[in-house]
């Protein structure tokens, strides 16, 4: 048994293997409904229902979505040039570190000054917790996958630290928690009485951005050559180091407007449960929307419903919310499955 590039998928194929995908996770999800004694239809449609059924449930989905797509678009395009970014997760707290660090008081200035500073100062946060891994890569080849993995659990400590420590809101009732950004600071609400804020429009603004550095730009070439093959890009005269490092600002400096966005947009300051895994789950949003930065919107959505679907199902049928967790799981190895039978046929000999 061998797998043989196929040279031109056909539109048949295309379409055929991940609608294959999608009903192998929809039985697979039915049948770890069935084991919990629940109908799945009428959980799957409560699903529905709790994600996008109301125009309350429809906001908490985008609101939801909105960090994911950050991390999704710091994925996307670090495996774009083959720099396996796992970090996203320490790159974000570092971003939101920064934003309470000079948005609680710190610089005293109006919301259209203030905003546009933490912006760059947590997307600086994230670039540079990234660029330490990329830089012991390309000088020294350490392992990006172990280090970036490694400095979440780091960084997790480190923000711990400065909880207990030197950002410990005195006035927090003895919580760890950093002091609220002032006014001048939060992100304005997309819609008065909704949670959902600006950082969703910022989110589109990134995928749109990314989307015109990957088509557009010299870099964005310069990444795909990189991803594909760096000796061949060493040989046509690209300096393969400094594209690596670019694209590891690039990356970081999304991961950390995630945090940017939960602490100035929703949170309102810095708690150590901050984010329940969006930096994890960027990667998968990423994956499903094959590192295209547009995709990635899509899928950050379909992720956020289901997270935010499962909720609400699970309170009317009383059916585990983990389950949402394997059907995302499952979804991803579906769709990694589909994608690689699109581009490979299999030949027994």
């Amino acid at each position: 048994m061998r797998l043989e590039p196929r040279e031109a998928p056909s539109l048949l194929v295309t379409i055929t293997y991940p609608a294959l995908a999608i009903l192998v996770v929809l039985v697979f999800a039915g049948f770890l409904v069935s084991l919990s004694g629940a109908n799945p239809f009428s959980v799957f449609g409560l699903v529905v229902k709790g994600a996008a059924g109301s125009q309350f449930a429809l906001f908490e989905t985008l609101t939801r979505a909105t960090p994911l797509i950050f991390t999704g678009l710091a994925a996307a395009v670090a495996f774009r040039a083959k720099l396996w970014n796992i970090g996203a997760e320490a790159q974000l707290y570092m971003g939101a570190v920064a934003t309470v660090v000079f948005g609680t008081g710190l610089l005293p200035l109006p919301a259209p000054i203030l905003i546009p500073i933490l912006l760059i100062v947590a997307a600086l946060a994230g670039a540079l917790t990234l660029l330490g891994p990329t830089f012991l890569k390309v000088r020294f080849g350490v392992d990006e996958v172990v280090t970036t993995l490694l400095l979440n659990f780091i960084v997790i400590l480190f923000v711990s630290l400065l909880l207990e420590g030197p950002l410990k809101d005195p006035m927090g009732m003895g919580w760890p928690q950093t002091k609220k950004v002032i006014v001048e600071a939060q992100l304005p609400k997309l819609i008065q009485g909704k949670r959902l804020h600006f950082g969703f429009l910022l989110a589109l603004i990134a995928a749109v951005t990314v989307w015109i550095i990957n088509t557009r730009t010299a870099l964005g070439y310069e990444m795909k050559a990189v991803g594909f093959n760096p000796r061949a890009a060493r040989f046509a005269g690209m300096k393969v180091d400094r594209v690596m490092l670019k694209t590891a600002l690039l990356s970081g400096g999304l991961a950390g407007l995630a945090g940017l966005s939960e602490v100035a947009g929703l949170k309102g300051n810095l708690t150590l449960d901050l984010s329940p895994g969006f930096g994890y789950a960027g990667i998968v949003v990423a994956m499903l929307a094959l590192l295209h930065p547009l995709g990635v919107v899509a899928a950050a959505i379909f992720v956020a419903g289901i997270f935010v679907g499962a909720d609400a199902m699970s309170r009317s049928a009383q059916v585990p919310s983990y389950i949402a967790q394997v059907m995302v799981a499952s979804a991803l190895l579906a769709m990694v499955t589909a994608v690689m039978f699109t581009r490979y046929r299999l030949r027994w000999k």
